[in-house]
């Protein structure tokens, strides 16, 4: 039986996107899976371009491929995007949203899964022995994109008589009033829980620790944690505790190795990963999944940091463990246990590193590094 080709969206995006993304493709190769890879278009050169940073054609290659890679992505507030928009397509009403969070909608990918392991001889760890992986909810919550500003007449009558809390801003002129809307449904917050769970018990991890703001965001984070006591009973033999998003941000600190697994809704999640990702030694080893039942795509947690594009300095790590994560979600476990062993040896021997390191090395030398530990 012939070997699977497997059909790989390639979306290096903005800024050091390319520059990480040329890396892992080192790796990807000297692994030899056994690939097409498939470029696409993505980012704020689009939204320049198009005024749109998420082009129709883009969205069609991702509905024909097994999983993606995506490398970074610029956003910016909507007021300067306009401003940056080209002459012909000012006034045309476009608003800039960020594309990665159109995919996660569009395509359902509601796990963000976010392991953060570190690795012996990274001289960045907070501490040796920090292994947690966080399941942040990834369609819902406030980057819904349900704002208003300025708020319409009705929707500020329709609050004045549904809400007392609200009826205090009810003399605030509607154009110096936004509002930005946090939802959470009960089919979001149990897919999340569940998946959570689901991964304790399949890697014998022993607690999951759900995260949220339930004593004073009470309607959507109430129901979050209710959701999540309710689906603990189905796992008995996982132990669950809850904490405050404030609270554990000062627990994580003090005793990391209480932690195991951690889920929370949309932006107490990307908060919380990015603190535990500068535990293990900072962005550049912040691995990303953004997973749904049918496409997984898979990035570095950090930005686009413009000033560096091109320049092939920043560290591919956190990228080529998220190739490692779409290994695992291929199935292709073998290939993505050596890939990951490959790079914690490179950690260990502290003979090539980037800046951020502590070394002088380049993207493209620490990439070349891993594969050939392979």
């Amino acid at each position: 039986m012939a070997e699977k080709t497997y059909k790989i969206a390639w979306l290096p995006g903005d800024g050091i996107g390319v520059d990480v993304l040329d890396a892992t493709k080192i790796v990807l190769d000297k692994l030899q899976l056994n690939a097409e890879y498939l470029h696409g278009d993505i980012g704020w050169e689009f939204w320049q371009k198009e005024g749109d940073a998420f082009p129709a054609r883009t969205i069609e290659l991702l509905k024909n491929v097994d999983a993606a890679m995506f490398g970074a992505i610029t956003s910016k507030p909507v007021k300067a995007a306009e401003q940056e928009l080209v002459p012909e397509l000012q006034g045309k009403g476009l608003i800039y949203r960020s594309p990665i969070v159109r995919m996660r909608q569009m395509f359902d990918l509601y796990i963000c899964l976010r392991p953060c392991k570190a690795y012996a001889g990274n001289l960045l760890n907070y501490k040796d022995d920090v292994d947690i992986v966080v399941f942040r909810e990834n369609t819902e919550d406030l980057y819904s994109g349900v704002e208003f500003n300025p708020v319409p007449q009705e929707l500020a009558e329709m609050l004045t008589r549904l809400s007392k809390p609200f009826a205090a801003f009810k003399d605030v002129p509607l154009n110096e009033l936004a509002i930005s809307s946090k939802i959470v449904t009960r089919q979001g917050s149990e897919r999340i829980i569940r998946a959570a769970f689901e991964f304790a018990r399949k890697n014998n991890r022993k607690k999951v620790t759900v995260v949220h703001k339930a004593n004073v965001v009470r309607a959507t984070e109430g129901m979050f944690l209710d959701i999540a006591k309710e689906i603990h009973q189905e796992y008995p033999e996982i132990e669950m505790d809850d904490a405050n998003v404030d609270a554990i941000c000062m627990w994580l600190l003090k005793n990391p190795k209480n932690y195991d697994v951690i889920v929370a809704t949309n932006m107490f999640g990307d908060i919380i990963s990015d603190l535990v990702a500068q535990m293990v030694g900072g962005l550049g080893f912040g691995c990303s999944g953004n997973i749904g039942l049918k496409l997984g795509v898979f990035e570095p947690s950090h930005g686009s940091a413009p000033k560096y594009a091109g320049q092939y300095k920043v560290n591919p790590i956190a990228t080529v463990l998220s190739a490692k994560m779409m290994l695992d979600w291929l199935g292709e476990t073998e290939k993505g246990a050596r890939l990951e062993k490959a790079v914690a040896e490179v950690i260990k021997e502290g003979k090539i590193r980037t800046y951020d390191m502590g070394g002088s090395n380049t993207t493209l030398e620490l990439g070349e590094a891993i594969a050939a530990k392979l």
